[in-house]
Protein backbone atom coordinates (compact mmCIF):
# COMPACT_ATOMS: atom_id res chain seq x y z
CA UNK A 1 0.00 0.00 0.00
CA UNK A 2 2.96 2.42 1.15
CA UNK A 3 4.84 1.75 -2.50
CA UNK A 4 1.86 2.40 -4.17
CA UNK A 5 0.63 5.91 -3.49
CA UNK A 6 3.22 8.05 -4.66
CA UNK A 7 3.03 6.45 -7.88
CA UNK A 8 -1.08 7.48 -7.26
CA UNK A 9 -0.21 10.66 -6.50
CA UNK A 10 2.14 11.00 -9.20
CA UNK A 11 -0.32 9.88 -12.10
CA UNK A 12 -2.91 12.08 -10.06
CA UNK A 13 -0.44 15.33 -10.64
CA UNK A 14 0.40 14.11 -14.11
CA UNK A 15 -3.28 14.24 -15.12
CA UNK A 16 -3.36 17.60 -13.45
CA UNK A 17 -0.44 18.98 -15.70
CA UNK A 18 -1.80 17.66 -18.87
CA UNK A 19 -5.11 19.04 -17.90
CA UNK A 20 -3.45 22.40 -17.49
CA UNK A 21 -1.76 22.57 -20.62
CA UNK A 22 -4.90 21.60 -22.41
CA UNK A 23 -6.84 24.36 -20.57
CA UNK A 24 -4.39 27.00 -21.97
CA UNK A 25 -3.01 26.16 -25.04
CA UNK A 26 -6.60 25.77 -26.16
CA UNK A 27 -7.07 29.64 -24.39
CA UNK A 28 -4.18 31.33 -26.07
CA UNK A 29 -4.23 29.19 -30.28
CA UNK A 30 -8.37 29.99 -30.33
CA UNK A 31 -8.37 33.65 -28.67
CA UNK A 32 -10.62 32.91 -26.20
CA UNK A 33 -10.47 35.92 -23.83
CA UNK A 34 -11.38 35.32 -20.65
CA UNK A 35 -12.93 37.99 -18.21
CA UNK A 36 -13.68 41.77 -19.98
CA UNK A 37 -12.48 43.34 -22.43
CA UNK A 38 -10.03 46.31 -21.81
CA UNK A 39 -9.85 49.57 -22.84
CA UNK A 40 -12.56 48.54 -25.65
CA UNK A 41 -16.13 49.47 -23.27
CA UNK A 42 -17.14 52.27 -25.72
CA UNK A 43 -16.72 49.67 -28.80
CA UNK A 44 -18.40 46.60 -27.42
CA UNK A 45 -21.60 48.59 -26.27
CA UNK A 46 -21.63 50.39 -29.83
CA UNK A 47 -21.60 46.70 -31.67
CA UNK A 48 -23.76 45.55 -29.51
CA UNK A 49 -26.34 47.76 -29.89
CA UNK A 50 -25.90 46.99 -33.18
CA UNK A 51 -26.48 43.25 -33.23
CA UNK A 52 -29.32 43.66 -31.02
CA UNK A 53 -31.29 46.23 -33.35
CA UNK A 54 -30.57 43.46 -35.80
CA UNK A 55 -31.80 40.51 -34.16
CA UNK A 56 -34.57 42.11 -31.85
CA UNK A 57 -36.25 44.30 -34.71
CA UNK A 58 -35.50 43.24 -37.55
CA UNK A 59 -32.92 46.16 -38.72
CA UNK A 60 -30.51 45.88 -41.48
CA UNK A 61 -27.14 47.41 -40.56
CA UNK A 62 -23.53 47.95 -41.88
CA UNK A 63 -20.35 48.57 -39.77
CA UNK A 64 -16.55 47.84 -40.44
CA UNK A 65 -14.12 47.19 -37.60
CA UNK A 66 -11.11 48.61 -37.81
CA UNK A 67 -7.92 48.24 -36.05
CA UNK A 68 -3.63 46.71 -36.45
CA UNK A 69 -3.60 43.24 -36.40
CA UNK A 70 -3.85 41.94 -32.79
CA UNK A 71 -5.53 45.01 -31.39
CA UNK A 72 -8.97 42.19 -30.59
CA UNK A 73 -11.28 42.63 -33.16
CA UNK A 74 -12.04 39.15 -33.54
CA UNK A 75 -11.94 38.95 -30.02
CA UNK A 76 -14.70 41.82 -29.63
CA UNK A 77 -16.74 39.98 -31.70
CA UNK A 78 -16.87 37.02 -30.25
CA UNK A 79 -17.53 38.48 -26.73
CA UNK A 80 -20.55 40.48 -28.44
CA UNK A 81 -21.86 37.40 -29.96
CA UNK A 82 -21.24 35.00 -26.78
CA UNK A 83 -23.77 37.84 -25.36
CA UNK A 84 -26.20 37.64 -27.85
CA UNK A 85 -26.68 34.13 -27.88
CA UNK A 86 -27.60 34.33 -24.29
CA UNK A 87 -30.91 35.55 -25.38
CA UNK A 88 -33.30 32.58 -26.11
CA UNK A 89 -35.07 34.12 -29.07
CA UNK A 90 -31.69 34.74 -30.77
CA UNK A 91 -30.01 31.99 -30.14
CA UNK A 92 -32.96 30.03 -31.94
CA UNK A 93 -33.38 32.57 -35.06
CA UNK A 94 -29.64 34.35 -35.74
CA UNK A 95 -28.08 32.80 -38.77
CA UNK A 96 -23.98 33.70 -39.02
CA UNK A 97 -22.14 33.48 -42.31
CA UNK A 98 -18.67 33.51 -42.00
CA UNK A 99 -16.27 34.71 -45.05
CA UNK A 100 -12.37 35.22 -45.36
CA UNK A 101 -10.78 37.34 -47.90
CA UNK A 102 -8.36 34.72 -47.60
CA UNK A 103 -10.15 31.82 -48.52
CA UNK A 104 -12.79 33.08 -50.49
CA UNK A 105 -10.76 34.78 -53.32
CA UNK A 106 -13.79 35.90 -55.69
CA UNK A 107 -17.57 36.25 -55.60
CA UNK A 108 -18.15 32.43 -56.89
CA UNK A 109 -16.33 30.47 -54.45
CA UNK A 110 -18.18 33.26 -51.47
CA UNK A 111 -21.37 32.38 -52.92
CA UNK A 112 -20.78 28.52 -52.52
CA UNK A 113 -19.31 29.28 -49.24
CA UNK A 114 -22.53 31.52 -48.40
CA UNK A 115 -24.48 28.70 -49.50
CA UNK A 116 -23.01 25.96 -47.71
CA UNK A 117 -23.18 28.26 -44.21
CA UNK A 118 -27.00 28.74 -44.98
CA UNK A 119 -27.46 25.23 -45.36
CA UNK A 120 -29.27 25.93 -49.07
CA UNK A 121 -27.23 23.54 -51.38
CA UNK A 122 -30.52 21.37 -51.98
CA UNK A 123 -32.50 24.45 -51.62
CA UNK A 124 -30.20 25.64 -55.06
CA UNK A 125 -29.84 22.27 -56.70
CA UNK A 126 -28.84 22.66 -60.21
CA UNK A 127 -30.22 25.94 -60.59
CA UNK A 128 -29.01 28.64 -62.52
CA UNK A 129 -29.12 31.84 -61.94
CA UNK A 130 -28.25 35.11 -64.26
CA UNK A 131 -26.34 37.28 -61.93
CA UNK A 132 -25.05 37.23 -58.69
CA UNK A 133 -28.00 39.40 -57.12
CA UNK A 134 -30.35 37.25 -58.24
CA UNK A 135 -28.86 34.24 -56.86
CA UNK A 136 -27.86 36.08 -53.29
CA UNK A 137 -31.78 37.43 -53.14
CA UNK A 138 -32.73 34.26 -53.89
CA UNK A 139 -31.14 32.66 -51.01
CA UNK A 140 -32.34 35.31 -48.83
CA UNK A 141 -35.63 34.86 -50.31
CA UNK A 142 -35.56 30.77 -49.29
CA UNK A 143 -34.67 31.95 -45.61
CA UNK A 144 -37.98 33.62 -45.83
CA UNK A 145 -40.39 30.76 -47.22
CA UNK A 146 -39.00 28.55 -44.01
CA UNK A 147 -41.63 27.48 -41.44
CA UNK A 148 -41.15 31.23 -39.52
CA UNK A 149 -43.54 33.58 -39.89
CA UNK A 150 -41.04 36.07 -40.33
CA UNK A 151 -37.42 36.01 -41.73
CA UNK A 152 -34.50 35.03 -39.43
CA UNK A 153 -31.76 37.66 -39.21
CA UNK A 154 -28.54 36.54 -41.63
CA UNK A 155 -25.06 38.41 -40.01
CA UNK A 156 -22.35 38.27 -42.62
CA UNK A 157 -18.90 38.22 -40.93
CA UNK A 158 -16.05 39.37 -43.40
CA UNK A 159 -12.83 38.71 -42.03
CA UNK A 160 -10.12 40.65 -43.58
CA UNK A 161 -12.46 43.06 -45.28
CA UNK A 162 -10.13 44.68 -47.27
CA UNK A 163 -9.54 41.57 -49.78
CA UNK A 164 -12.66 41.65 -51.16
CA UNK A 165 -12.44 44.95 -52.11
CA UNK A 166 -9.91 43.51 -55.69
CA UNK A 167 -12.79 41.43 -56.61
CA UNK A 168 -14.19 42.19 -59.71
CA UNK A 169 -16.56 45.44 -59.76
CA UNK A 170 -16.56 44.48 -56.05
CA UNK A 171 -20.21 42.59 -56.79
CA UNK A 172 -20.01 40.69 -53.22
CA UNK A 173 -19.97 44.00 -51.07
CA UNK A 174 -22.50 46.03 -53.42
CA UNK A 175 -24.88 43.34 -53.52
CA UNK A 176 -24.59 42.40 -49.65
CA UNK A 177 -24.38 46.57 -48.96
CA UNK A 178 -27.65 46.72 -51.23
CA UNK A 179 -29.51 44.23 -49.22
CA UNK A 180 -28.17 45.91 -46.19
CA UNK A 181 -30.29 48.55 -47.25
CA UNK A 182 -33.30 47.20 -48.44
CA UNK A 183 -36.00 46.37 -46.35
CA UNK A 184 -36.27 43.19 -46.64
CA UNK A 185 -34.79 40.34 -44.81
CA UNK A 186 -32.91 41.69 -41.94
CA UNK A 187 -28.90 41.66 -42.99
CA UNK A 188 -26.33 43.13 -41.02
CA UNK A 189 -22.68 42.99 -42.74
CA UNK A 190 -19.63 42.97 -40.15
CA UNK A 191 -16.83 43.92 -41.85
CA UNK A 192 -13.23 43.26 -40.10
CA UNK A 193 -10.09 45.11 -41.12
CA UNK A 194 -6.61 46.85 -40.86
CA UNK A 195 -7.03 49.27 -43.19
CA UNK A 196 -7.20 52.74 -42.52
CA UNK A 197 -7.92 53.54 -45.81
CA UNK A 198 -10.37 51.23 -46.43
CA UNK A 199 -13.28 53.49 -47.45
CA UNK A 200 -11.10 55.05 -50.78
CA UNK A 201 -10.81 51.38 -51.91
CA UNK A 202 -14.30 50.97 -52.27
CA UNK A 203 -16.40 51.94 -55.25
CA UNK A 204 -18.60 54.90 -55.34
CA UNK A 205 -21.78 52.91 -55.74
CA UNK A 206 -20.59 50.59 -53.07
CA UNK A 207 -19.79 53.66 -50.82
CA UNK A 208 -23.01 55.01 -51.18
CA UNK A 209 -24.72 51.73 -49.80
CA UNK A 210 -22.43 51.60 -46.90
CA UNK A 211 -23.75 52.84 -43.66
CA UNK A 212 -20.27 54.26 -42.74
CA UNK A 213 -20.63 53.01 -39.08
CA UNK A 214 -16.51 52.34 -38.75
CA UNK A 215 -15.54 51.20 -34.99
CA UNK A 216 -11.85 51.60 -34.18
CA UNK A 217 -9.93 49.42 -31.73
CA UNK A 218 -6.64 50.80 -31.10
CA UNK A 219 -5.20 48.76 -27.77
CA UNK A 220 -5.98 51.91 -25.95
CA UNK A 221 -5.27 49.70 -22.13
CA UNK A 222 -2.28 50.78 -20.03
CA UNK A 223 0.37 48.69 -18.23
CA UNK A 224 -1.80 48.18 -15.06
CA UNK A 225 -4.26 46.78 -17.40
CA UNK A 226 -1.85 44.52 -19.35
CA UNK A 227 -0.56 42.95 -15.87
CA UNK A 228 -4.09 42.23 -15.19
CA UNK A 229 -4.38 40.76 -18.87
CA UNK A 230 -1.70 38.80 -17.86
CA UNK A 231 -3.17 37.00 -14.39
CA UNK A 232 -6.51 36.36 -16.24
CA UNK A 233 -4.87 34.34 -19.65
CA UNK A 234 -2.59 32.51 -17.04
CA UNK A 235 -5.30 31.53 -14.34
CA UNK A 236 -7.04 28.25 -14.05
CA UNK A 237 -10.78 28.57 -14.11
CA UNK A 238 -13.37 27.54 -11.50
CA UNK A 239 -14.11 24.51 -12.42
CA UNK A 240 -10.80 23.12 -13.02
CA UNK A 241 -10.81 19.22 -11.61
CA UNK A 242 -9.17 19.48 -8.78
CA UNK A 243 -9.44 22.75 -7.10
CA UNK A 244 -6.21 22.55 -4.69
CA UNK A 245 -3.82 22.54 -7.70
CA UNK A 246 -6.11 25.64 -9.15
CA UNK A 247 -5.53 27.43 -5.68
CA UNK A 248 -2.04 26.85 -5.88
CA UNK A 249 -1.51 27.70 -9.72
CA UNK A 250 -3.32 30.77 -9.63
CA UNK A 251 -1.42 31.87 -6.31
CA UNK A 252 1.11 31.27 -7.83
CA UNK A 253 0.10 33.46 -10.79
CA UNK A 254 -0.41 36.32 -8.73
CA UNK A 255 2.88 36.16 -7.26
CA UNK A 256 4.56 36.35 -10.34
CA UNK A 257 2.44 39.33 -11.44
CA UNK A 258 4.19 41.21 -8.50
CA UNK A 259 7.76 40.14 -9.34
CA UNK A 260 9.80 42.71 -10.19
CA UNK A 261 11.93 40.46 -12.93
CA UNK A 262 8.31 39.53 -14.39
CA UNK A 263 7.00 42.99 -14.36
CA UNK A 264 10.27 43.84 -16.25
CA UNK A 265 9.48 41.10 -18.89
CA UNK A 266 5.90 42.52 -19.30
CA UNK A 267 6.93 45.80 -19.48
CA UNK A 268 9.34 45.51 -22.63
CA UNK A 269 7.03 43.32 -24.24
CA UNK A 270 4.48 45.72 -23.40
CA UNK A 271 6.93 48.66 -25.10
CA UNK A 272 7.26 46.60 -27.45
CA UNK A 273 3.78 45.51 -28.98
CA UNK A 274 0.83 46.04 -27.36
CA UNK A 275 -0.69 42.85 -29.62
CA UNK A 276 -1.66 40.26 -27.08
CA UNK A 277 -0.73 37.14 -29.30
CA UNK A 278 2.71 38.09 -28.39
CA UNK A 279 1.95 38.01 -24.85
CA UNK A 280 0.23 34.72 -25.64
CA UNK A 281 3.26 33.75 -27.20
CA UNK A 282 5.24 34.03 -23.97
CA UNK A 283 2.51 32.31 -22.09
CA UNK A 284 2.32 29.26 -24.14
CA UNK A 285 6.03 28.40 -24.61
CA UNK A 286 6.36 29.59 -20.26
CA UNK A 287 3.28 26.28 -20.23
CA UNK A 288 5.24 24.46 -22.40
CA UNK A 289 8.18 23.82 -19.80
CA UNK A 290 6.22 22.76 -16.95
CA UNK A 291 6.33 19.18 -15.71
CA UNK A 292 5.27 16.87 -13.20
CA UNK A 293 9.15 17.68 -11.65
CA UNK A 294 8.64 21.86 -12.28
CA UNK A 295 4.26 21.65 -11.92
CA UNK A 296 4.78 25.95 -11.49
CA UNK A 297 5.90 28.44 -13.66
CA UNK A 298 8.68 30.34 -12.42
CA UNK A 299 10.09 34.13 -13.31
CA UNK A 300 13.14 32.85 -14.93
CA UNK A 301 11.09 30.57 -16.85
CA UNK A 302 9.31 33.65 -18.06
CA UNK A 303 13.34 35.35 -18.07
CA UNK A 304 14.45 32.13 -20.52
CA UNK A 305 11.29 32.18 -22.99
CA UNK A 306 11.51 36.40 -23.51
CA UNK A 307 15.20 35.75 -24.31
CA UNK A 308 14.15 32.53 -27.13
CA UNK A 309 11.57 34.79 -28.43
CA UNK A 310 14.01 37.76 -28.99
CA UNK A 311 16.54 35.58 -29.96
CA UNK A 312 18.68 37.39 -32.97
CA UNK A 313 18.39 34.54 -35.83
CA UNK A 314 21.81 36.07 -37.86
CA UNK A 315 23.08 35.75 -34.63
CA UNK A 316 22.45 32.41 -34.20
CA UNK A 317 24.31 31.53 -37.17
CA UNK A 318 27.27 33.07 -36.14
CA UNK A 319 27.18 30.72 -33.07
CA UNK A 320 27.91 28.06 -35.88
CA UNK A 321 30.61 29.13 -37.70
CA UNK A 322 34.40 28.20 -37.71
CA UNK A 323 37.40 30.66 -36.55
CA UNK A 324 38.33 31.88 -39.82
CA UNK A 325 34.90 32.46 -40.85
CA UNK A 326 34.46 34.70 -37.37
CA UNK A 327 37.92 36.72 -38.32
CA UNK A 328 36.80 37.40 -41.94
CA UNK A 329 33.59 38.92 -40.31
CA UNK A 330 35.57 41.04 -37.68
CA UNK A 331 38.00 42.26 -40.75
CA UNK A 332 35.26 43.18 -42.70
CA UNK A 333 33.58 45.48 -39.68
CA UNK A 334 37.31 46.64 -39.14
CA UNK A 335 36.99 48.05 -43.02
CA UNK A 336 33.57 49.03 -42.33
CA UNK A 337 34.70 51.22 -39.92
CA UNK A 338 37.76 52.28 -41.05
CA UNK A 339 35.61 53.21 -44.68
CA UNK A 340 32.33 54.42 -43.00
CA UNK A 341 30.27 51.71 -44.90
CA UNK A 342 31.54 51.92 -48.07
CA UNK A 343 31.59 48.54 -49.35
CA UNK A 344 34.33 46.00 -49.91
CA UNK A 345 35.66 42.91 -51.94
CA UNK A 346 37.36 40.00 -51.10
CA UNK A 347 40.54 40.90 -51.45
CA UNK A 348 40.60 43.58 -48.73
CA UNK A 349 38.84 41.24 -46.49
CA UNK A 350 42.02 39.07 -46.96
CA UNK A 351 44.76 41.85 -46.98
CA UNK A 352 43.11 42.78 -43.39
CA UNK A 353 43.11 39.36 -42.30
CA UNK A 354 46.86 38.74 -43.29
CA UNK A 355 47.42 41.76 -41.03
CA UNK A 356 46.41 39.77 -38.16
CA UNK A 357 48.17 37.26 -38.98
CA UNK A 358 51.18 38.51 -38.92
CA UNK A 359 51.00 40.15 -35.74
CA UNK A 360 49.21 37.02 -34.14
CA UNK A 361 51.33 34.36 -35.95
CA UNK A 362 52.55 32.72 -32.90
CA UNK A 363 48.72 31.80 -32.20
CA UNK A 364 47.07 31.87 -35.39
CA UNK A 365 47.58 29.38 -38.38
CA UNK A 366 47.92 30.94 -41.74
CA UNK A 367 45.24 29.67 -44.40
CA UNK A 368 46.03 29.36 -47.94
CA UNK A 369 43.95 32.02 -50.20
CA UNK A 370 41.84 29.36 -52.04
CA UNK A 371 40.67 27.92 -48.45
CA UNK A 372 39.82 31.89 -46.84
CA UNK A 373 37.96 32.01 -50.36
CA UNK A 374 35.52 29.27 -49.25
CA UNK A 375 35.30 30.60 -46.11
CA UNK A 376 34.08 33.81 -47.64
CA UNK A 377 32.24 31.98 -50.08
CA UNK A 378 30.06 30.17 -47.18
CA UNK A 379 29.30 33.69 -45.68
CA UNK A 380 27.61 34.81 -48.77
CA UNK A 381 25.67 31.33 -49.18
CA UNK A 382 24.58 32.35 -45.65
CA UNK A 383 23.56 35.50 -46.74
CA UNK A 384 26.05 37.01 -43.72
CA UNK A 385 27.63 38.71 -46.58
CA UNK A 386 25.49 40.72 -49.93
CA UNK A 387 27.11 41.22 -53.31
CA UNK A 388 25.93 44.51 -54.30
CA UNK A 389 26.25 44.01 -58.33
CA UNK A 390 25.65 40.89 -60.16
CA UNK A 391 28.75 38.54 -60.54
CA UNK A 392 30.13 38.56 -64.06
CA UNK A 393 32.05 36.79 -66.57
CA UNK A 394 34.73 39.52 -66.91
CA UNK A 395 34.92 40.55 -63.05
CA UNK A 396 36.97 38.31 -60.97
CA UNK A 397 35.40 37.32 -57.60
CA UNK A 398 37.95 38.49 -55.50
CA UNK A 399 37.19 42.00 -56.32
CA UNK A 400 33.39 41.99 -56.44
CA UNK A 401 31.91 44.70 -54.13
CA UNK A 402 29.97 43.43 -50.79
CA UNK A 403 28.21 44.60 -47.96
CA UNK A 404 28.33 43.07 -44.27
CA UNK A 405 25.05 42.45 -42.98
CA UNK A 406 25.57 42.49 -39.55
CA UNK A 407 26.20 45.31 -36.81
CA UNK A 408 28.12 45.91 -34.49
CA UNK A 409 26.26 44.39 -31.03
CA UNK A 410 25.16 41.33 -33.33
CA UNK A 411 29.07 40.30 -33.40
CA UNK A 412 29.90 41.30 -30.41
CA UNK A 413 27.18 39.45 -28.54
CA UNK A 414 27.79 36.13 -30.45
CA UNK A 415 31.83 36.51 -29.93
CA UNK A 416 30.54 36.55 -25.95
CA UNK A 417 28.77 33.28 -26.18
CA UNK A 418 31.25 31.62 -28.84
CA UNK A 419 32.36 28.79 -27.57
CA UNK A 420 36.02 28.17 -27.52
CA UNK A 421 37.23 31.28 -28.84
CA UNK A 422 40.89 32.68 -28.79
CA UNK A 423 41.40 34.95 -26.78
CA UNK A 424 43.22 37.11 -29.25
CA UNK A 425 40.50 37.06 -32.01
CA UNK A 426 38.37 38.53 -29.38
CA UNK A 427 41.01 41.11 -28.61
CA UNK A 428 41.10 41.94 -32.70
CA UNK A 429 37.57 42.38 -32.50
CA UNK A 430 37.35 44.90 -29.70
CA UNK A 431 40.02 46.65 -30.59
CA UNK A 432 39.03 47.02 -34.14
CA UNK A 433 35.14 47.97 -33.16
CA UNK A 434 36.79 50.53 -31.14
CA UNK A 435 38.93 51.84 -33.81
CA UNK A 436 37.53 55.51 -34.61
Amino acid sequence: MSKRKPKESSGANGECISEVQKTLRERFCHHYVTGRLFGVERQYRHLLELLKRTTAHGESNSALVIGPRGSGKTALLNHVLKELKEMKQVRENLLEVHLNGLLQTDDKVALKEITRQLHLENVVGDKVFGSFAENLVFLLEALRKGDRTSSCPVLFILDEFDLFVHHKNQTLLYNLFDVSQSAQTPVTVIGLTCRQDILELLEKRVKSRFSHRQIYLMNSFDFKQYIRIFKEQLSLPAGFSDEYFAQTWNNNVQHLSEDKTVKNILQDLFHYTKDLRSLHLLLMLAVSNVTVHHPLITASDLQEVSKQIRMDSKANIVHGLSVLEICLIIAMKHLNDVYEGEPFNFQMVYNEFQKFIQRKAHCMNNFEKPVVMKAFEHLIQLELVKPLERPSVRMQKEYLLMKLLLDNNQIMDALQVYPNCPTDVKQWATSSLSWL
